[in-house]
Formats: structure tokens, C-alpha cells, sequence
């Protein structure tokens, strides 16, 4: 009896390890702790104007990988459930085929068609162009394997990344490398080789195809979807894309430096709320889902995490970042309380995605994004990177707020069908 005690909490804890919320969790703190060593790495070896650089590549990378996937990460989630890693796949290859084929297509018509004055380069280009597709390779496989219920082995493979990302900055870190497209260069080998490594991994294992094909449900699903994703990610990105135009690069890379590490706040929360969307589906059909303790956990984690980021992102900006960096201490505030809004978004409209209501959240998106941009052409030229920050803080509140209200509306109006 005493052994058996003993068994139960380490049974209990194994059982809490493999939860897929767990896993999410561990593999975007992961993210976050490497995030913060590249961060820390580039800022001490390029200028904030080369810094600059490399985060505008990266948002055109994070625009264009959401192009890629047409809103599909989610739909693939709830409408594909522990069906076999192979058939997974496969049918998620054949959502992406379409768009990967299309976007390769208009990247080497930029390169060639495209003004000398409004274009990087056909090198740049070119690097861009081969992340965006491993980016979007890399997310479909974080829907799979939620999908599948092998979450431990997209941690493994954050592992692998990471380990990967750290050794070749930590090369260009020595030689004092400071060439923008070599920093961009060390994301691609990274995230590429992990990916196709697991991608063959799963194609070999044992399982049945699918009977059903979800694929047209989710193509529609993410039709609703897609314009969320695209405003989600531009909201969250047009920032660093309005500021090298309306301030400059040097403002960038002082701004990316600081926003990087402040979105780290949102990370757990989106996890939670990706992790749990085909469970609180599920609720949602049997009329069992209760929203309101889901969303007030989320709060009380943003109250009590928050500050502790702002406190030490302030102290710690000059000393682990150098006297270069010291004009961004101005936006830590404002830039935490904006991921804290955001943070508590992405359960919020969780929720509406998991109860149908993709337009809605489409909707929440767009309203936040309108607000935001509409922020950052105002703001900006005249406060540069406080006014990106108070554009964020403005954006977010207002992308959360609609999606608060939307949901308490229209709770009781729409029932998802059985997919």
C-alpha cells in the first residue's frame, strides 16, 4: 500500500508531463529562453540599424508564412482528431501544395518585376522566400502534432532547433558576424532541419488512412479563420514594419529588441488556448463549456507575470543589452501591458473558435489591427518607438475588448456542428 502511495503522485506527475497544454508550454519557454540568447547575441554584435534589419526580414517572413497557411492551424486541429501521424501528413501537404506553389511564384516575380529602389535584392529575397515556406511548414506540423496527440514530439524538435539556432549564432556571435542575411540564414538552418527530420519520422510510422477527408471543412473553416491570421499577425507585426518607413531602422532595432522579449508574456497563454481548443469544442457541443472562469484565470496570470517582466526588463535592458540599447527602457511599459491585453485575447477568442464563431474572431482581428495601424501612422513620426508601443497598447485593447464583447453576445446564438 505504501508503494502504491508512493506510485500515484509520480504516476499523476507523468500523466501532467505528457499534457499537451504541458508540452506547449515547456516548448514556447523554450522559444522564449533562445529568443532571449539570439536576442542578446545579435544586438551585442550588429548595430541597432543591422538589428533593424534582421527584424523587418523576419516580419515579411511571419507575414508571408501566414499567407502560406490560409488560416488552416487551427481548422486542422478541430476537425482532425488522434488520427494517425501518416494520414496527418499527408492531408495537411495537400492544403499547403496549393499556396507554397503560389507563393514561390509571386516572390520570383517581385525579384524580377519589382522596382531596384523596392527591392532587397534577389538574394534577400530569395532567403525570405525559403524561411516563410520552412515557417509554415514548421507551424503545420505544430497543428499535426496536436492533431495526433504526439505533442513531445514537437518539443523534441523545438529542442533540436534551438540547440541548432544557438550553435550557429553563437558562430556568427565569435566572429563578430554583421551581415543581416547570416543572422537570417542561422533561423532557416534551424527551423528547416528539425522539420523535414520529423516530417519523414511520421510519414514511417504505422497507421490506417483516413476515411474521412476534413480537408474541405478545414479549407472553409480557415477561409472564416484567415482573416484573423492575417490581422493577428499583422497587427503584431505592422509596428516593425511601419517603423523603419516612418522612423528608421535604428528605431527597429532599439524597438524590436524590447517587443521580443515582452511578447514572451502571451506565449503560455496561446499554447493553453491552442492546446485546449478541440477539448473546450467538444464542451461547447455538449453544452458543458464555462467561459468565464477560463478567461479570469488568464487575467489573474497577466496581473501577477506582468510586472515581474516590466521590473526586469527595465533593469536589465543597459547591462545585458549596452548603453546603445538604453532609449528603448522608454517602451517596456507599455509594450508588457500590451502583451498582457493580448495574452488575455488569445483565450478569448479561443473560446469563439472552439463555439464557430470564426467571422467573429476574424472581426476581433481586424478591429485590432484598424486600430493599431491607424496608431502607428499617427503616433510614430512624431513619438517613434513610445508611439509604437502606445499603438500596440491601443491595438490590443481594442482587438481585446470587441472580442470580450462579441463573446458574451453571441454565446448562445450559433451551436458548432459535429465536423
Amino acid at each position: 500500500m505504501t508503494e502504491q502511495r508512493a506510485a500515484d503522485p509520480l504516476a499523476r506527475l507523468g500523466d501532467r508531463l505528457r499534457d499537451p497544454y504541458v508540452q506547449l508550454v515547456a516548448s514556447q519557454l523554450l522559444i522564449g529562453a533562445v529568443a532571449l540568447a539570439a536576442n542578446v547575441m545579435m544586438v551585442r554584435a550588429l548595430t541597432p540599424a543591422h538589428r533593424g534589419e534582421v527584424a523587418l526580414m523576419l516580419q515579411v517572413v511571419y507575414l508571408a508564412t501566414q499567407a502560406l497557411l490560409l488560416g488552416t492551424e487551427r481548422s486542422f486541429v478541430a476537425a482532425y482528431h488522434q488520427v494517425p501521424p501518416a494520414a496527418a501528413v499527408r492531408a495537411y501537404a495537400r492544403l499547403l501544395v496549393v499556396p507554397c506553389g503560389l507563393g514561390v511564384a509571386a516572390a520570383a516575380a517581385y525579384a524580377m518585376l519589382a522596382p531596384q529602389r523596392l527591392t532587397p535584392g534577389p538574394v534577400v529575397i530569395a532567403l525570405i522566400t525559403i524561411y516563410a515556406l520552412a515557417e509554415a511548414v514548421s507551424l503545420a506540423s505544430r497543428a499535426v502534432t496536436i492533431a495526433i496527440g504526439r505533442v513531445h514530439d514537437f518539443l523534441a524538435s523545438r529542442v533540436i532547433e534551438s540547440i541548432l539556432l544557438l550553435a550557429v549564432m553563437a558562430v556568427l556571435f565569435l566572429t563578430r558576424a554583421d551581415s543581416p542575411e547570416l543572422w537570417l540564414v542561422a533561423y532557416i538552418l534551424a527551423c528547416l532541419v528539425p522539420t523535414a527530420g520529423y516530417l519523414v519520422f511520421w510519414l514511417r510510422l504505422p497507421g490506417a488512412a483516413l476515411e474521412n477527408d476534413q480537408n474541405r471543412l478545414v479549407r472553409r473553416q480557415g477561409a472564416a479563420l484567415f482573416p484573423a491570421a492575417i490581422s493577428n499577425m499583422a497587427m503584431l507585426r505592422s509596428d516593425r514594419l511601419a517603423l523603419p518607413v516612418l522612423a528608421s531602422t535604428t528605431a527597429l532595432g532599439l524597438y524590436a529588441s524590447v517587443a521580443t522579449m515582452t511578447e514572451l508574456l502571451a506565449w503560455p497563454l496561446r499554447a493553453y488556448a491552442d492546446s485546449r481548443l478541440g477539448r473546450w469544442r467538444a464542451a461547447h457541443q455538449a453544452g458543458t463549456l464555462r467561459t468565464r472562469p477560463i478567461v479570469t484565470t488568464a487575467i489573474v496570470y497577466v496581473v501577477l507575470a506582468g510586472p515581474v517582466l516590466a521590473a526586469g526588463m527595465y533593469l536589465l535592458i543597459v547591462p545585458v543589452f549596452g548603453h546603445a540599447y538604453a532609449p528603448a527602457k522608454s517602451v517596456v511599459l507599455p509594450l508588457v501591458a500590451a502583451a498582457g491585453l493580448y495574452a488575455i485575447s488569445r483565450i478569448s477568442l479561443g473560446v469563439l473558435v472552439a463555439k464557430g464563431h470564426g467571422t467573429l474572431v476574424s472581426a476581433a482581428e481586424i478591429a485590432g489591427f484598424a486600430v493599431s495601424f491607424a496608431a502607428y501612422l499617427l503616433l510614430i513620426p512624431k513619438h517613434g518607438i513610445l508611439g509604437a508601443a502606445w499603438g500596440s497598447l491601443l491595438g490590443y485593447g481594442a482587438g481585446l475588448a470587441f472580442a470580450l464583447i462579441t463573446s458574451a453576445l453571441a454565446r448562445d446564438r450559433i451551436r458548432v456542428g459535429a465536423p
